[in-house]
């Protein structure tokens, strides 16, 4: 089951138990991937770019989280905590930090990569090979880790 069946799935089963509070997370969900499949047209949307809104949509929670705690808004708080946890839940388990720098090592090996100048195609490759269970901003330090000596 790919991750917008699920998302399909979670938004029946929200209706079925009436919690409209996650319901309106899981159809803010959708229509920002219907938005990103209509952005691709004519092309048609990978799980990867699924992937990407996900990710996207988590980042900005957590920025309002903060900007929240920091204007104490606890109501607001607890609000976005709980569709938090509602996107990260269609993402994939990350993959820990030794597992990663393996790929990364392995990739670098295969693709010769010698310089910074190699990071795009390491990054590519090593998120290809990943499949969205590797956070870019982790991989992108530890790639350039690994080029920069």
């Amino acid at each position: 089951m790919d991750c917008t069946q699920k998302i399909d799935s979670e938004i029946k089963l929200s209706m079925k138990a009436k919690d409209l509070d996650t319901l309106g997370v899981l159809r803010y969900l959708r229509a920002q991937i219907k938005n990103k499949e209509i952005e691709l047209r004519p092309e048609k949307i990978k799980s990867s770019d699924v992937l990407q809104v996900i990710r996207k949509l988590v980042k900005q929670q957590e920025d309002a989280l903060k900007q929240f705690k920091s204007a104490d808004r606890s109501e607001l708080v607890e609000k976005t905590q709980n569709e938090l946890v509602i996107f990260k839940k269609f993402l994939p388990k990350e993959i820990d930090q030794g597992e990663l720098e393996k790929i990364v090592k392995q990739v670098i090996a295969d693709l010769n990569a010698t310089s910074l100048k190699d990071m795009g195609k390491v990054m590519k490759s090593v998120l290809a090979k990943t499949d969205g269970a590797a956070d870019p901003k982790k991989t992108s330090a530890i790639v350039r880790q690994h080029l920069g000596t």
